[in-house]
């Protein structure tokens, strides 16, 4: 079954970006996800099942 994500919630991923930041804000859902490092504002694309693979805890939820 999918995670239940919404745009605006914010996950922390097991690897951390170049900037150093391991948190990341929603921007876009469906079957790619897009997301955007808080620390240096990068948007990232990923499909969603490597996505899911990579993120270690759902931080907030909108």
């Amino acid at each position: 079954m999918p995670m239940q994500l919404q745009v605006g919630d914010r996950v922390e991923l097991k690897k951390q970006h170049a900037c150093g930041c391991k948190e990341f804000e929603i921007i876009r859902t469906g079957m790619d996800i897009k997301i955007k490092c808080v620390g240096c504002g990068r948007i990232i694309m990923l499909d969603r099942e490597t996505f899911e693979k990579r993120v270690r805890k759902h931080i907030s939820a909108k």
